[in-house]
């Protein structure tokens, strides 16, 4: 900071022992050190919050960054889901379209005619029955006569 060299220190001190005395010199030498240590701390003290201050816009722009990006998430996650929302209302419409499609010729036929199964494949009345929710106990075999 300031270009002070070792001859020129002599020369403050030489003059700073005449001026002040050899009685308070040590004296004015301990409260001028207090006073620079004090300088010190406080030019610190002002770097450390201009460094704070700086770190803190860093983080405001890094989390503003963020957050643009947290909204483009959302956005494009938000978008896939009414995108597949309206595929699953398409796959509903056109399996409906198609039961009603496939159950008018049932209606219109004979018992057997064919019908739609859950799995949207077409099975005639007769194979339906077989698929009954009650069970048949299976036929025991005949005893054979003892001889």
């Amino acid at each position: 900071m300031f270009d002070i060299g070792f001859s020129e220190l002599m020369v403050i001190a030489l003059v700073a022992l005449i001026v002040i005395g050899p009685e308070r010199l040590p004296r004015v030498a301990r409260t001028l050190g207090a006073l620079l240590g004090r300088a010190q701390r406080y030019v610190n003290d002002v770097k450390a919050d201009i460094q704070r201050e700086v770190d803190l816009d860093e983080l405001k722009s890094i989390r503003s960054t963020f957050q643009d990006a947290a909204k483009s998430v959302e956005q494009s996650v938000s978008q896939v889901g009414e995108e597949l929302q309206a595929a699953g209302e398409s796959l509903n419409h056109s399996i409906s379209a198609t039961a009603e499609n496939n159950s008018a010729p049932a209606a219109e036929g004979s018992p057997a005619a064919a019908a739609v199964t859950a799995g949207g494949e077409t099975a005639t009345a007769s194979s339906q029955m077989d698929l009954g929710l009650e069970s048949k106990p299976a036929a025991e075999p005949a005893a054979a006569p003892k001889a």
